[in-house]
């Protein structure tokens, strides 16, 4: 059992273990020593979100991948999916400090391979037992009395530019061909990682784009703004309905995006899923006719693909267990309700919020219809999630309170709707998700599991 990795790398309060400067430099040692079994030189490409915490963070992480003989090249400010796509060239591993997310006091350690993608559980289990054996002083040759103080590393104080604009040519050829002439969008930064690309991208492809949240201050990222909130966009364009195409807004690290319509409507990762899905099918791109979405993806949309003749699959929430399934099935098209999208007719690994707005924007321009004409016909069935903060997760079959609640409620909605309960795999929390017919029965039932999760687990 894992006890640093969650479901989307290490994650914590910044200057708290595991991020407190000795396990960060443990973690880049032992990153390094792994790195280093497999290859004679280990060259890491390493990357980071805007809060105030990330410099620090990134120089004791290279301070203890050199300590075991990596090589690091810092691409400074950049996205997540920017570096599982650098790793791709050359490099034995990429690293993104990020808690994506997550609020600034916060931050997080995530891990590409050479490959492009996030490490296997058991890779990530091997490593986890070295970062404790140096901590605790079990390693041979190493002494955890003796890592030195932070400093400013010459690898991390010198960005290498041509890495973030060997992605903007990336991304910008992912569209290449695609007239955009005219498009007005709304982009919301997040005060993130999407800050130093998103600008560049969007002149690239030739779309006019205004911006917001694109001054980052270390603490300002996520803060009422981004993919957290893309009712704030939503709301901007309903300002002046039809002055923009759509409304884009990225996470902290940009690995994700959702958007709203042109009139200043929503659309969340389900609805980006469908339309990605007619226009891959169209195209005869769709291997399998498959979509890969999660337990959380709402029940409508499991409808409108079935209408299209093309089969949805489940996977367990993260974008990690998404890209699992879809290897399996192989799909090339899955995604989360919450913007997380992962296009595998190309050379992407990973969700990537960018290229996900592009891919949309595209076929709104050349379909000649609006976004929210391309998604008006998916019918949402009624959902809320509810989050729970608890002091232990214990498997809720074990707890005979929230037990009972969820089997009262799922046999209630008598295959109406669907019922999920869950625990993050980054925070202390329990999320309750229900669908139902009717708002009514949705919200009392949500309350039910909630109030019983709470009563027996409640932080």
């Amino acid at each position: 059992m894992r006890m640093l990795f969650g479901t989307d790398g290490i994650r914590g309060v910044a200057g708290d273990p595991p991020l407190d400067h000795p396990t960060v430099y443990c973690i880049g040692a032992a990153l390094g020593r792994h790195l280093r079994e497999r290859r004679e030189h280990a060259d890491v490409v390493l990357g980071q979100d805007t809060r105030e915490s990330s410099c620090w963070i990134a120089e004791s992480l290279t301070a203890g991948l050199e300590w075991a003989g990596a090589k690091v090249q810092s691409a400074g400010v950049i996205t997540t999916p920017a570096v599982a796509l650098l790793a791709r060239g050359g490099f034995s591993a990429g690293v993104v400090i990020s808690a994506s997310h997550n609020p600034w006091t916060d931050n997080g350690i995530k891990v590409f391979g050479h490959d492009g993608y996030k490490l296997s559980d058991a890779t990530e289990e091997k490593i986890e037992t070295d970062i404790f054996d140096l901590l605790h002083g079990r390693a041979k040759g190493f002494d955890p009395a003796r890592i030195p103080e932070p400093r400013m590393q010459a690898s991390v104080a010198h960005t290498h530019p041509e890495l973030l604009q060997k992605y903007v040519e990336w991304l910008a050829a992912n569209v290449r061909g695609t007239e955009f002439r005219g498009m007005r969008v709304l982009v919301d930064c997040a005060n993130g990682a999407a800050t130093p690309v998103a600008h560049r991208v969007f002149a690239a492809c030739g779309i006019t784009a205004a911006f917001l949240h694109d001054r980052p201050d270390g603490r300002n990222i996520n803060e009422g703004c981004g993919a957290l909130h893309p009712e704030f966009v939503a709301a901007e364009i309903a300002k002046e309905p039809g002055k923009y195409a759509a409304g884009v807004t990225f996470d902290g690290d940009a690995d994700r995006a959702l958007f709203s319509d042109d009139k200043g409507k929503v659309v969340n990762g389900d609805a980006v899923l469908l339309v990605a899905a007619r226009e891959m099918k169209k195209r005869g791109t769709l291997r399998g006719d498959t979509v890969v979405a999660t337990t959380m993806s709402n029940m409508g949309l499991e409808v409108a693909l079935r209408k299209e003749n093309v089969r949805m699959l489940r996977a367990p929430v993260g974008d990690k267990y998404v890209l699992e399934e879809m290897g399996k099935s192989g799909a090339v098209l899955g995604g989360e309700q919450s913007g997380h999208i992962i296009f595998r007719d190309g050379d992407a690994t990973t969700g990537d919020g960018l290229l996900t707005a592009l891919r949309v924007l595209q076929v709104v321009a050349a379909s000649g219809k609006s976004l929210g004409e391309l998604v008006g016909e998916m019918k949402v069935f009624p959902q809320t999630i509810k989050n729970i903060k608890v002091r232990e997760k214990k498997p809720f079959d074990q707890v005979s309170e929230v037990a009972e609640a969820i089997r009262a409620a799922e046999k209630e909605l008598d295959g109406n709707g669907r019922v999920v309960v869950r625990y993050s795999g980054t925070e202390s929390l329990a999320r309750v998700m229900v669908e139902a017919d009717s708002e009514a029965t949705m919200r009392r039932l949500t309350e039910a599991i909630a109030g019983a999760i709470q009563r027996a687990l409640g932080g």
